[in-house]
């Protein structure tokens, strides 16, 4: 942070309004400098003001705390378990979980946070360059704060470990530059603790000791051993051990280590030297700035690629040469790169993946830059009689109003993930990763043809792309498209046969496919990987996602008929994830079928007398009275657990079930849809709400949102199918239209290529309503065949249920089994 000047001894106005001399410069601020410090922090929020309101990006999920780490125990774990984060910043993740005390899931909290954490560090940036008696300090804090480069910093959520670390990295030199004069011992320990803090967010601040002695050597020309090296000694330990840990958790826990991280000294050499002249040139002319940028080819053969760190190299001695007319340059230059090193190439980082370079990367480094020029204008200025004239108000405003357009500008594609995609293709068109995780989210917005679009393009530009095989796979799983299904996820594991997604999504189709077998290796697989992975590394995989694979591998194994091994696996998922409601329906059912209800019900009665006020008891044992038929008893249970947690999202949907079942369907509508108000991506609640409106005209509204669900996504399968049922089966007369049901339902058996029993009984269903019944008994004959040969032999009995109706030449109504 240092700038050119004439001669040590000449006095420059320190700030863009002009002031005191340098020379007899004070650090307080008067009115016109709060002036200034107030419009500059205005101007922060009003440029950044289309990201307030921003979404959750890329990663933010699991930076803004996750519920298993909410509580005091949670904090616990961020602090003293490796691997509950995604990297070891513990002051961060403890300000994330502040601010999710603070206002939850709401953005808009995190956001003003981040702004307010980049408007105090700019302020900073004034206050340090007019101890450092610098000029243009003013102007250098404000295209600090407005310069569109730092967007991604600040309006990406998760790049609070930049804003949040940089304020402590600041703080932490102006105090030691105030140590530096004083030499008290109190000062030396706060900027030591200043500095500790900053490295529990982000170690990319390590590079301050060496940042501070720049300062130095550009105020003295020398460099003292006592005075300004050895008391740095510790600093420069202290982020060593930093930066060695964050290395660790690239290499092992991020695994920085595959084919696409092993580079020769000689390609290091030239990301660098590309890295250096990118950061610079981004700087100086911002355009076409955004969030992943191509990565380079680089090619230790291609002798123009050496041009790049051959200039940087060439750079130094030429800023050396001219030290004796001023240091300056050369110490904003070793100030740019020196901070820029941790991310310029020679050191694995996650991001490598996809580019090697990225705008947050230069959040601290571009204030050797910053300062630099806006000295130079200040000089410029003052030497044309201009510095505290109109003219040089109008230019120097113009500048900062031009920066923050910029800013303004490239703060909106922040505004929610499908613009921060979209807008990063429109700029760089083959980034697989932004098609990938565009896929993903039009996937979840079940827009999957869109989504599927995108995964092949992923696929066309990185053919070994195993991520868009697996998330191909999922939709055709969802869609009922087993087969295709097989292949792609196949060619997922062929890539990369360590996939534990890949392997579970197989697994799953193979399961609808018959192949129970080969379904319970690859679960058996998938959870042998995690285990492995817990093993070597010491992490917990994400509970929810293992407790599924449990329940999965339960499910598949219960239909082997292996009753006790598929309660045992029920039963691990309860206890990785006791809110795993589909698990524990699955361990009830379990049960049932060893004829071990009573079982289940003398455990939940038991943990009920141990826990009269918990609220988990009463909903447990709520659902096994329920499960055994005494619907009422189950009702009083339910509404207790209410009472004593109202927002408890399973004991909402439990009770709506069990009134629901006592036909009190007005009762049983509000439950349900609350647990949905608390829970909103409650699948269990949603599927009942539905099930429950069948049965009420309010079903006329849900066929429409269906009809026009099916229009945005025609191959929904089982959208398809439960539509169909409704249109075939419900006992109104207003809603049942035989001719859809058989369109729907047969649409629904050709996507599925016919090997979906449960599509198969909905297309007999509808031919019975339309008077078919030779067809309905035909079809469902085959569902039967279907069901039997995936061993859903409860299934297989409900649909022998149904063709006695038909062969009576009655077609089947919803709630008259």
């Amino acid at each position: 942070m240092v700038v050119p000047v004439l001669d040590e001894h000449v006095a420059i106005a320190s700030d863009v309004g002009g002031g005191q001399p340098a020379a007899t410069d004070s650090l307080s601020f008067g009115p016109k400098e709060w002036l200034l410090a107030v419009v500059l922090i205005v101007a922060v929020f009003l440029a950044y003001q289309p990201a307030w309101q921003g979404g959750l990006l890329w990663d933010d999920d699991a930076h803004v705390t996750r519920p298993s780490l909410c509580s005091w125990e949670g904090l616990y774990h961020i602090w003293f378990d490796v691997g509950v984060t995604l990297q070891y910043y513990p002051l961060l993740h403890s300000a994330f979980w502040i601010e999710h005390k603070l206002w939850g899931d709401s953005t808009l909290g995190y956001h003003l946070v981040n702004l307010a954490l980049h408007a105090l560090s700019a302020l900073m940036v004034a206050v340090i360059l007019r101890r450092l008696k610098i000029p243009g300090a003013f102007l250098a804090a404000a295209i600090f704060a407005l310069h569109p480069v730092h967007v991604e910093s600040v309006a990406w959520m998760t790049e609070q470990k930049n804003t949040l670390s940089g304020a402590f990295y600041l703080g932490a030199m102006l105090t030691y530059l105030r140590f530096d004069q004083t030499r008290k011992t109190s000062l030396y320990l706060t900027a030591a603790a200043l500095f500790s803090l900053g490295m529990l967010c982000k170690t990319v601040i390590a590079t301050l000791p060496g940042a501070l002695l720049v300062i130095f050597w550009w105020q003295r020309g020398r460099l003292s051993w006592k005075k300004d090296v050895l008391p740095l000694v510790p600093f420069f330990l202290l982020g060593a051990g930093g930066g060695m840990i964050t290395s660790w958790y690239e290499l092992k826990i991020n695994k920085c280590d595959g084919p696409e991280f092993i580079f020769t000294p000689a390609e290091r050499i030239l990301i660098a030297g590309r890295a250096f002249w990118f950061y610079l040139w981004k700087l100086l002319w911002p355009t076409n700035l955004t969030f992943i940028y191509p990565r380079w080819a680089i090619n230790a053969y291609a002798w123009p690629q050496y041009l790049f760190p051959l200039g940087a190299a060439a750079l130094l001695p030429m800023l050396w040469a001219i030290r004796r007319w001023t240091r300056a340059p050369l110490a904003a230059a070793l100030f740019f790169g020196g901070t820029l090193f941790p991310v310029l190439g020679f050191f694995n980082l996650y991001t490598f993946l996809y580019s090697f370079v990225a705008n947050h990367y230069q959040y601290l480094a571009s204030l050797g830059v910053i300062v630099l020029a806006s000295a130079g204008i200040a000089l410029l200025l003052e030497r044309w009689r201009l510095w505290r004239r109109p003219g040089g108000y109008v230019l120097c405003l113009t500048l900062l109003a031009l920066l923050a357009g910029l800013t303004w500008r490239q703060s909106r594609m922040y505004t929610d993930i499908e613009t921060l995609y979209r807008t990063t293709i429109e700029e760089n068109p083959e980034c697989c990763m932004a098609h990938l995780n565009l896929g993903k989210v039009l996937s979840n917005c079940g827009r999957t043809d869109e989504a599927i679009a995108h995964y092949r393009k992923a696929l066309e530009i990185n053919p070994k792309c195993a991520d868009a095989c697996n998330n191909i796979g999922a939709i055709m799983n969802e869609r009922g498209q087993y087969k295709e299904a097989l292949a792609i996820l196949q060619k997922a594991l062929d890539i990369d046969d360590k996939f534990a997604t890949a392997h579970g999504n197989l697994a799953a189709a193979l399961a609808r496919c018959g192949q129970t077998d080969e379904a319970v290796d690859h679960y058996q697989m998938a959870i042998k990987i995690i285990d492995d992975y817990q093993r070597a590394t010491g992490i917990m995989p994400h509970h929810a996602n293992l407790a599924n694979l449990l329940n999965n591998l339960g499910a598949a194994l219960a239909n082997r008929g292996q009753l006790d091994e598929a309660v045992a696996q029920f039963r691990t998922a309860l206890k990785i994830d006791p809110n795993n409601a589909l698990a524990r329906k699955n361990l009830d059912l379990a049960l049932a079928g060893r004829g071990r209800l009573n079982e289940a019900f003398a455990q939940f009665a038991m943990v009920y007398r141990t826990e009269r006020r918990s609220a988990q008891a009463h909903n447990d044992l709520g659902r096994t009275l329920a499960d055994l038929g005494q619907v009422d008893e189950a009702i009083d249970h339910f509404r207790t657990a209410l009472e004593i947690n109202p927002d408890y999202a399973d004991a909402d949907n439990n009770l709506g079930m069990a009134l629901a079942r006592r036909g009190r369907i007005n009762e049983a509508i509000p439950h349900v849809r609350k647990a949905l108000e608390i829970r909103p991506l409650y699948e269990e609640a949603r599927a009942n709400l539905l099930r429950v409106l069948s049965s009420q005209e309010q079903t006329a509204r849900t066929l429409d949102q269906r009809r026009e669900l099916i229009r945005v996504c025609p191959k929904n399968t089982g959208l398809l199918n439960e539509t169909a049922w409704i249109l075939a089966t419900s006992p109104s007369l207003a809603l049942r239209n035989r001719a859809e049901a058989v369109d729907l339902a047969q649409r629904a058996v050709d996507l599925s290529d016919g090997q979906e029993p449960a599509f198969l009984d909905t297309l007999a269903a509808a031919y019975a309503e339309t008077g078919q019944f030779a067809e309905a008994v035909q079809t469902a004959e085959k569902a039967v065949e279907l069901a039997t040969q995936q061993k859903k032999k409860v299934f297989a009995d409900a649909i022998e249920a149904r063709i006695r109706v038909y062969k009576t030449r009655a077609p089947f109504r919803q709630g008259g089994e």
